[in-house]
């Protein structure tokens, strides 16, 4: 339960944030690890899916993870963080 609290906190900030420092609609980078596993990967990009996106692949230096940098145009902050809230349900992503 406490770790419901602080996410909601984190998003609620971030929100605030984003109306704050962006005029919408605007260009919203993301960036997430993910161990590489090809069908983690294909997840994300599944959630992307249907947007106008630019999705950037690296894997580590020894291969356990890769990291996924994409952008795309949101319009609200809104929208940022439903696709943060969709992508966290992957199993063993970490959000940047």
């Amino acid at each position: 339960m406490k770790t419901d609290t602080k996410t909601a906190e984190f998003y609620k900030r971030l929100k605030s944030q984003l109306e704050t420092d962006t005029s919408w609609p605007s260009i919203y980078l993301y960036k997430f690890i993910v161990p590489a596993n090809l069908e983690k990967i294909a997840e994300i990009e599944a959630i992307f899916d249907g947007t106008n996106t630019e999705i950037k692949t690296r894997d580590s230096s020894k291969g356990t993870y890769t990291s996924l940098s994409i952008k795309v145009k949101m319009d609200t902050p809104d929208t940022v963080i439903q696709k943060y809230i969709e992508v966290s349900k992957v199993e063993g992503v970490i959000s940047l």
